[in-house]
């Protein structure tokens, strides 16, 4: 069994593993990232719709188990990059209020406030290269009739190339898909890049971790993890950054086999999972679209405080996959030719049966229900029947499915932070409460979720953590 030693092991390489790997190996610390998943090739298998929507090919093939016993398998995906390299590049900061406690969705505050994160949400932009693009025209059209209605529009921030609107395969195919050239700040491309060369990191792609490693004698620090293949590795400290549904499990095995499972911060860990209550609707109306980039507006709406809507940055092949089933396919292609999707989400509630673990015979457990969230789920039920309305009345017709369980895009909250132990795992330097020696850098400390996409969030608060890690060391030295 080789050993190895280093001052940091991050566990995971997409947003949070990715840039707390690019702040602590730019500082001179031997950093090592362990990724489950192998690095995908940069050909345009990732851009093939049949592949990539149609096979799942690059999806994992985990199976779980939901709150009822059913087998599930949520869409997640192992490789370098995480699930960055699929995502929609909408890189959006949280409001301020939507870092503050909120005791209806059950929520306490995050333990960095507005002010605290600012600096590390500028920087997040300026390395993923955060930008908006132009207002495309049949987009435009549907914006104008919507505003009367009271909706909000501004400009969604997005992580692409300004270059991509160049390349239609891409332009057309970046939501849900990686980028073969690049085009796209996934946490590879626009992080791990720019480090990889570096003598003082290291990067093991397709091995997994299967433990985290305790002292001798000391059963609350951690120094390092075993792999699937055998192998130990150590070092001064153990990041989590394997996503909210894997690093609690990581968590919890950890405890349970240390003895600590009557610790105030294990009857947390895996709990308060939130996914977004989500629905995406397709709108057919009686013009051929003509836009490419599409998602490039973000609308909000005074009734719906938890909610927004952004458009699918889904070209016609894509759409018609969203058409129902009962429609003949020789219809559904012309119909998608004159549609846009939309993609609508809601925050839901912090509520602890909302879960990861373990089931029974080991089986990882998914156990969600959004009836758990009613403020929510009626808000979302809502917002999904305005916009249902008001886009009809641009003569639209809409049809709209509800994203479930497996639908894993925004999972977070299961290693919620928060100042207080009794009521949070993580504290405000990523610290597990009581532990030394284990961070947390992914989404899976967000107790809350906004009404946004939760990357450029997760991106700010690793790179907040590595600082504070640093920082730590400058002292001790």
């Amino acid at each position: 069994m080789a050993e190895h030693s280093f001052d940091s092991i991050i566990v995971g390489s997409g947003a949070g593993g990715a840039a707390c790997a690019y702040r602590l190996t730019r500082a001179g610390q031997r950093v090592l990232v362990l990724e489950k998943g192998p690095r995908l090739v940069r050909d345009a298998s990732t851009l093939d719709p049949q592949r990539v929507v149609g096979e799942g090919q690059f999806k994992s093939r985990e199976t779980w188990r939901d709150g009822r016993g059913r087998e599930v398998v949520p869409e997640e995906y192992f490789n370098l990059g995480g699930k960055t390299k699929w995502y929609g590049a909408a890189l959006v900061r949280f409001g301020d209020r939507e870092l503050e406690a909120e005791p209806e969705l059950g929520a306490p505050a995050f333990p960095l406030d507005a002010a605290e994160l600012a600096s590390y949400y500028a920087e997040a932009e300026r390395l993923l290269g955060v930008r908006v693009f132009e207002r495309e025209r049949d987009l435009a059209r549907i914006t104008q009739g919507l505003e009367p209605h009271g909706w909000r529009a501004r400009p969604l921030s997005m992580g692409l190339n300004s270059a991509i609107v160049g390349h239609a395969d891409e332009a057309t195919h970046f939501d849900g898909f990686a980028s073969p050239r690049g085009l796209k700040a996934d946490a590879e491309v626009a992080l791990l890049d720019r480090i990889c060369a570096a003598p003082n990191l290291t990067i093991a792609t397709s091995t997994p971790v299967r433990a985290l490693i305790a002292a001798a004698q000391d059963p609350e620090r951690v120094v390092g993890v075993r792999t699937a293949d055998g192998r130990v590795y150590r070092a001064e400290r153990v990041v989590l950054a394997a996503g909210a549904l894997h690093s609690p499990r990581l968590l919890a095995q950890f405890m349970d086999t240390q003895g600590l499972a009557a610790s105030p911060v294990r009857a947390h860990v895996g709990r308060h999972l939130k996914l977004h209550l989500l629905t995406a609707m397709v709108a057919i109306g009686t013009r051929r679209v003509q836009d490419r980039l599409r998602k490039t507006t973000l609308w909000l709406h005074d009734e719906f405080p938890l909610s927004s809507v952004q458009p699918l940055g889904f070209d016609a092949d894509l759409i018609a996959r969203l058409i129902p089933a009962a429609v003949p396919r020789a219809l559904a292609q012309p119909l998608a030719a004159r549609a846009y999707g939309f993609f609508l989400q809601t925050e839901d509630a912090s509520h602890a049966h909302n879960r990861v673990a373990a089931a029974a015979d080991g089986t990882p457990l998914i156990d969600y229900e959004a009836s758990r969230s009613p403020r929510s789920l009626a808000e979302h039920r809502r917002l999904t029947r305005r916009l249902r309305l008001d886009l009809a009345r641009q003569g639209y017709l809409c049809v709209s499915q509800r994203i479930g369980v497996t639908g894993t895009a925004h999972a977070c909250g299961t290693l919620r932070a928060g100042r207080d132990p009794e009521r949070a795992v993580v504290g405000a330097d990523g610290r597990v409460h009581g532990l030394r020696g284990l961070y947390v850098v992914d989404g899976s400390v967000l107790a809350r979720s906004s009404r946004v996409n939760p990357s450029l969030t997760i991106f700010a608060w690793s790179l907040a953590v590595a600082s504070g890690i640093l920082a730590l060391g400058r002292r001790a030295a």
